[in-house]
C-alpha cells in the first residue's frame, strides 16, 4: 500500500520538548447559522466540532508558531538546545519564500539554523518527526524543531459549507533529539496518492491540476470521497505501522489520531481495533487544524494525565494531496515539558519551598 521506512536498530530518538498554541478567539457553530444553511446540532451531530479557533486579523501562521514555541520554551526555558534546524508542517504558509520555518526560527533564537517547509497537509506533523528522525540518523542535524502550524481561517472561503464550518487556527511544536534506551520513535508509514489530489485541495500557482480539474480559489473538497479515503488509509497505515512495530492494537495505550470528524476518528479505530476509550479526541473544541491537530491532541493528553511516561503510543494523519502518515512511539516523560502541567507546577512549587 504504501512506501515505509525505518530499521530494525538505531540509536533512540524521540520528542524532547512539546509545545502548543491556539489564538484567543472562539467561533463556536452557532456564528455559522447566520450566513450559512445549517445550524450548530447539525454541524455538532455530523463532525463532532463545537467550536474552532480562529487567528486575530494580524495574526497569521509563523505568529502561532512562534507562540507555540514560546509555550514549549515557558515550560521548558532549556528546550530548543542544540536545535540546528526546524521543520515547519503547514498548508497555509505566511509566503511560499521565506519558509515559514526560517521565519519562526529567526524569531526564537534559532536564525541561521536550517529551515524549511513540509506540506502534506494533515499528516504533515508525523511526516515531520519521520524527516526530524532521518536528519539526526543521516548527522546533518543534532536535534530538529518540528512545528505543526495552520491559520486556516486565511484561506478557506467562509460562506463554503462544506469546507467553512470543518476548519480552525492553531500550532504545536516538539524538539526531537536523542531520548534514552527502550523510548522513542520506533517506525513510520508513508504514502500519497496525486491522484485523488482533486478530493482535497488548495490552489497556488496552477489553475487546474494534471487532466485538467480545475480548482477554485479558496480549500475544496469532496466531503464524500474524502470520508471514504480517510477511514480506509488511517485504517490500513495504522495496521501496517503496528505490524511492522511487532504490535498489536492491544498493545496500544494510547491512538493519537488526525482531528478531522468524529465520525471518521470512530470508523478508523474500528478498522485497526483499538476502543475509543484509548482514543485523544478534542476535535470538538478546536475543529480540523491540519497539521497541527497531532501535537495539540498530544499535548493536552500528556497535560491532563493521560499521557504517561512509558506508554506506547499510536499517532495516525491524513491528509490532502491525498497523503497519509502513522507511527508508533514509546512515551519518554524524562524532559520538563513531557509532563503534566499539574506535575510540573507542583515540582517547581517543591523546589520554591525548598529554597
Amino acid at each position: 500500500m504504501t512506501n515505509s521506512f525505518g530499521a530494525s536498530a538505531r540509536p533512540p530518538i524521540g520528542i524532547t520538548a512539546l509545545g502548543m498554541y491556539v489564538p484567543a478567539r472562539v467561533v463556536p457553530n452557532a456564528a455559522y447559522e447566520a450566513h450559512l444553511d445549517t445550524t450548530a446540532e447539525w454541524i455538532e451531530s455530523r463532525t463532532g466540532i463545537r467550536e474552532r479557533r480562529f487567528a486575530a486579523e494580524h495574526e497569521y501562521t509563523s505568529d502561532v508558531g512562534v507562540a507555540a514555541v514560546r509555550d514549549l520554551l515557558s515550560r521548558d526555558p532549556d528546550g530548543l538546545r542544540e536545535v540546528d534546524a526546524v521543520i515547519c508542517a503547514t498548508i497555509s504558509p505566511d509566503a511560499l519564500m521565506p519558509s515559514t520555518a526560517a521565519l519562526i526560527a529567526s524569531q526564537v533564537g534559532l536564525g541561521g539554523a536550517a529551515a524549511f517547509d513540509l506540506s502534506t497537509a494533515c499528516s504533515g506533523f508525523v511526516y515531520g518527526l519521520s524527516v526530524a528522525q532521518g536528519m539526526i540518523l543521516a548527522g546533518v542535524a543534532r536535534r530538529v524543531l518540528v512545528v505543526g502550524a495552520e491559520a486556516l481561517s486565511k484561506v478557506v472561503d467562509q460562506t463554503d459549507r462544506n469546507t467553512a464550518i470543518l476548519f480552525g487556527d492553531g500550532a504545536g511544536a516538539a524538539v526531537v533529539g536523542p531520548v534514552p534506551g527502550g523510548y522513542g520513535l520506533q517506525e513510520f508509514v508513508m504514502g500519497a496518492d496525486g491522484t485523488g489530489g482533486s478530493s482535497l485541495y488548495l490552489r497556488c500557482a496552477a489553475p487546474q491540476l494534471p487532466g485538467g480539474f480545475q480548482m477554485g480559489h479558496s480549500v475544496g473538497m469532496n466531503g464524500r470521497e474524502v470520508f471514504k479515503f480517510a477511514v480506509r488509509v488511517l485504517g490500513d497505515s495504522a495496521n501496517e505501522v503496528l505490524n511492522k512495530s511487532h504490535l498489536t492494537s492491544g498493545d496500544v495505550d494510547w491512538v493519537i489520531p488526525h482531528q478531522a470528524n468524529i465520525r471518521i476518528i470512530e470508523a478508523a479505530c474500528g478498522r485497526f481495533g483499538v476502543p475509543m476509550s484509548k482514543t485523544v479526541v478534542n476535535v470538538h473544541r478546536y475543529g480540523n487544524t491540519s497539521s497541527a491537530t497531532v501535537p495539540l491532541a498530544l499535548r493536552e493528553a500528556i497535560d491532563d494525565g493521560r499521557v504517561r511516561d512509558g506508554q506506547q503510543l499510536l499517532l495516525v494523519a491524513f491528509g490532502g494531496g491525498l497523503s497519509w502518515a502513522a507511527c508508533t512511539l514509546k512515551w519518554w516523560a524524562g524532559a520538563p515539558s513531557l509532563v503534566a502541567r499539574t506535575a510540573q507546577t507542583s515540582e517547581e512549587e517543591a523546589a520554591e519551598v525548598g529554597a
